[in-house]
């Protein structure tokens, strides 16, 4: 079973990382919440207070088969600011393990050059900061190993689009029923 970290910072948009936390454990996934601080509270950029699984200090990035980022602001900055966030990303892309961002979290991909010549999207704005990146402006984008989709209303679609990276779409499909979500 693939194992997940979904990296948490300060000023995060709450939605976008809560449902990709929630969808993915409702497919039985193994995904961790990942404090990028020293204190397992992290605050939302909306004042919603939630406790993380583990801090990033406590992490051994080689237990983990992909990493989601969840955009917001200061939430993204945040993440992008975080050397232990963007060392592992440079570590998954080598070693094409998943890299997931939504909102404003893809400029943290862009910014360190793993969007080359892949197809991505993200809140609008954010493209100036995806250099190299094939902007487009699809509500989920999947090129790879990388999946980027543009903003909270499009969290569930992100997160059943990851549920299928590491099943199959059938299995997506049938999930995002259970919630009353047509995911195509």
């Amino acid at each position: 079973m693939s194992r997940i970290a979904i990296c948490m910072a300060s000023g995060c948009e709450e939605i976008e990382g809560l449902t990709v936390v929630d969808v993915l454990r409702r497919a039985g996934m193994d995904i961790d919440m990942i404090a990028v601080s020293d204190e397992p509270l992290v605050t939302g950029s909306h004042g919603i207070s939630f406790v993380t699984d583990k801090m990033i200090a406590e992490v051994n990035w080689a237990d983990y088969d992909g990493i989601v980022l969840p955009g917001g602001i200061p939430g993204t900055p945040n993440l992008g600011a975080s050397s232990e966030v963007t060392d592992a990303l440079r570590l998954f892309a080598q070693e094409g393990k998943l890299l997931a961002a939504i909102c404003a979290a893809p400029s943290v991909l862009g910014e360190q050059g793993l969007l080359q010549g892949k197809k991505a999207t993200s809140y609008p704005g954010f493209a100036e900061n995806m250099p190299g990146a094939v902007y487009v402006e699809d509500d989920v984008v999947w090129d790879g190993n990388v999946i980027t989709s543009r903003g909270l209303g499009t969290a569930i679609p992100f997160a059943l689009t990851i549920v299928e990276y590491y099943s199959d779409h059938e299995t997506a499909v049938a999930l995002g029923r259970k919630f009353m979500y047509e995911f195509c």
